[in-house]
């Protein structure tokens, strides 16, 4: 049943795939485990975009069914599953950027694979992301910006984070378009990814180093 699950979501089977997870779920399976066979076919559908067997529109395809299989389960989720959050992440696309394809198949990742992302939507003021770092107490925060305007708006959020004095307490990660390590010292941010499980890769070497 598990690799069923995770063979139609990463073959992008709507409904098979959501009447597999609704199956599980009625019969008893642990929501965490629907998640984790959900993120291992999502690993796969990263791969095949990697491998020019899926395209962008394949991605947010599955995204669409990660997040009906997420909603479906989250009621389900105890207490104990919230303790068990890896840790807390604040993620946005930055000012001037309304594009949020990228942002919301990063963050579906990030919430699949056990952290707490404060999703702050898109064309994020750099004040925002300040006043939301200071409430959560987050150490992780995540830039998504597709337009060239955004390497900008990304340098200016981590100026402004610096000048609130949060900088040495959170790690920055950007992603995005043609988001380079060149563009990663513009910014002044920690490191770029190029695709969701490259955050995801990130978040944990970080929340581990702690």
């Amino acid at each position: 049943m598990a690799e069923d699950l995770v063979k139609a979501l990463a073959d992008l089977k709507e409904k098979e795939a959501l009447s597999i997870a609704r199956e599980k779920l009625d019969t008893g399976e642990a929501p965490l485990k629907i998640l984790e066979d959900s993120r291992k076919a999502m690993e796969i559908v990263g791969k095949r975009f990697a491998d020019g067997e899926y395209f962008i529109p394949d991605l947010v395809y599955s995204g669409e069914i990660l997040k009906e299989i997420t909603e479906m389960v989250k009621p389900e989720l105890t207490e104990v599953a919230e303790v068990e959050r890896l840790g807390k992440i604040v993620f946005g696309t930055v000012a001037g950027d309304i594009h949020d394809i990228g942002k919301n198949i990063v963050t579906f990742m990030l919430e699949v694979n056990g952290f707490e992302v404060y999703d702050l939507g898109i064309d994020v003021p750099a004040q925002k992301f300040v006043e939301k770092i200071d409430e959560t107490k987050t150490g992780i925060v995540g830039f998504s910006g597709f337009l060239t305007l955004a390497f900008d708006s990304m340098k200016q959020t981590v100026q402004a984070i610096e000048a609130a004095g949060l900088r040495d307490k959170v790690k920055i990660m950007i992603g995005g378009g043609q988001i380079d390590d060149e563009i990663r010292k513009y910014t002044g941010a920690d490191a770029y990814g190029r695709d969701a499980m490259a955050a995801v890769s990130l978040a944990r070497e970080w929340t581990s180093g702690r």
